[in-house]
């Protein structure tokens, strides 16, 4: 079983439109991929909790059967963990997890 994970760490707005959600739902749809998992950390965690039209993004990639986790100290320090996790974005500390599908020689992009 194939698995992408990507690591999205920008608040740039511009990508999660224009890459991240494009590629993670067309990789679903046209099943480059068995799995994709989008790990948002960093400053992606304020975006993704507070802005609207991102969280329709990350709806629309759950919807295609994207998994979505979250870095739960960023959430927590950006006060987001709630608005995430009512989304369905799977809010943990993301280091251990991070670790194994490196060393499980998963697939990572980072953006």
């Amino acid at each position: 079983m194939e698995k992408l994970n990507v690591l999205w760490t920008t608040d740039n707005k511009d990508t999660i439109f224009n890459m991240l959600a494009m590629y993670a739902i067309n990789s679903k749809k046209r099943e480059w991929w068995d799995n994709v998992n989008v790990i948002i950390w960093g400053a992606s965690v304020k975006l993704a909790g507070n802005d609207s039209q991102v969280q329709t993004e990350i709806l629309e990639m759950i919807q295609a059967g994207v998994t979505i986790e979250a870095c739960k100290n960023c959430a927590d320090n950006h006060k987001v963990t709630d608005q995430l996790e009512k989304l369905g974005v799977k809010v943990r500390y993301m280091g251990s997890p991070l670790t194994e599908y490196l060393k499980n020689g998963e697939k990572l992009i980072t953006i």
